[in-house]
């Protein structure tokens, strides 16, 4: 998970996508690198803010409306 950014310090479109589909996953992990921190403080904006986006994108059923 955005290994280019630990290692390089500039993450490609492709690994923020990927960070993005992690938020439903249950663990992420980061590889070692000089730019390790940073990875992981973007990692964790990524996942804070599709936390809040992925809730409303829960589907709901609509009530049920019966004739009276």
């Amino acid at each position: 998970m955005l290994d280019r950014l630990v290692k390089k310090g500039t993450p490609s479109r492709a690994e923020v996508s990927d960070a993005v589909l992690a938020a439903r996953a249950e663990c992420v992990m980061l590889n070692k690198g000089p730019y390790l921190e940073q990875g992981i403080r973007v990692l964790t904006e990524v996942l804070r803010r599709m936390q809040d986006h992925q809730y409303k994108k829960t589907p709901k059923m609509r009530p049920l409306k019966v004739w009276s």
